[in-house]
């Protein structure tokens, strides 16, 4: 069963996963990278190229022929053309069925999700990554997915990374 972990009070969630896919690619797992879209994977393909400072993170995107061979991959939702559905905003595209069922990821080791939903395909990995920033509606919806996980009998893990001053303050 997929195992679960929530990284909680994260300052800089972009950052926070470079840190956790370089610890993954240490213990020598291979870490899939989910972002919101195809903006904040190009920042994080870009932080990826300098992190960490001392060292290289081999990495690329899921649709580059290297992905099946490489240690982190990124990707972001696909929308492929139909002309038989319409998305709720009147858009002529679906996301790729393929790519919601988990049946184009190169491996099914680590997953870190940076997306405010749970993804549909998170149980085709032997652990996720839930990375929740500090602002409120962040928390909301982490405490959403939290949920979701432990109603369902996930195992859990929580690490609470708000700096130490903040986390003192509210208790």
């Amino acid at each position: 069963m997929t195992k679960v972990d929530f990284y909680t009070g994260v300052e800089d969630k972009l950052r926070t996963a470079c840190k956790l896919s370089h610890k993954a690619v240490k213990h020598g797992m291979r870490v899939q990278l989910y972002c919101t879209d195809a903006e904040t994977t190009q920042v994080l393909d870009t932080l990826l190229w300098s992190y960490p400072t001392t060292a290289f993170l081999p990495h690329c995107r899921n649709d580059e022929k290297d992905a099946s061979e490489m240690s982190v991959v990124l990707t972001y939702p696909q929308k492929v053309s139909s002309v038989n559905k319409s998305s709720a905003s009147g858009e002529n595209s679906v996301l790729d069925e393929n790519f919601i069922h988990g049946k184009t990821f190169p491996h099914n080791e680590v997953l870190i999700s940076l997306h405010s939903t749970c993804l549909p395909f998170f149980s085709h990995f032997e652990r996720v990554i839930e990375i929740v920033g500090l602002d409120a509606a962040d928390a909301h919806t982490g405490r959403e997915r939290f949920s979701f996980y432990r109603d369902r009998g996930y195992e859990m893990r929580h690490f609470d990374l708000r700096p130490q001053s903040v986390q003192k303050n509210s208790t």
